[in-house]
């Protein structure tokens, strides 16, 4: 049996997790070393404040993700299948560490967060074509 999500170190070591595998990946792994030239260090911090802020409501993230992301989908066009590996990726990197409602409520919000972010994006806004 696998832990469940508990603390903020417990998102620290999903999203090193997470990132190690999306960096290196065919499909989305350009975007963060070629497109923004991702420096990890520097912006971990920023990430795991973000998901401590979906999942525990701490409200310790105080910038953008979906400007950011707009934003990088101007410099690249973003495509279903971008959003699609994401989460699957993000799915798997979950149910290898964590098991439990944290960790099924972080899948869930992620898969909500790309749904938005992709009719924001690839879609323009407009809905799903």
């Amino acid at each position: 049996m696998l832990p469940d999500i508990q603390e903020r170190n417990d998102l620290q070591l999903l999203m090193e997790a997470f990132y190690s595998k999306a960096l290196t990946d065919e499909t989305i792994g350009f975007y963060f070393t070629e497109v923004v030239q991702l420096n990890l260090l520097k912006h971990l911090p920023i990430i795991v404040d973000f998901w401590d802020s979906v999942l525990f409501e701490t409200g310790i993230y105080k910038g953008n993700a979906m400007k950011v992301h707009q934003d990088l989908h101007q410099k690249s066009a973003f495509k279903d299948e971008h959003f699609k590996k994401w989460i699957a990726l993000f799915h798997a990197t979950v149910d290898r560490l964590y098991e439990g409602d944290n960790a099924e409520k972080i899948k869930q919000r992620a898969s909500s967060i790309a749904t938005v972010m992709t009719i924001k994006t690839v879609y323009g806004g407009i809905g799903i074509k």
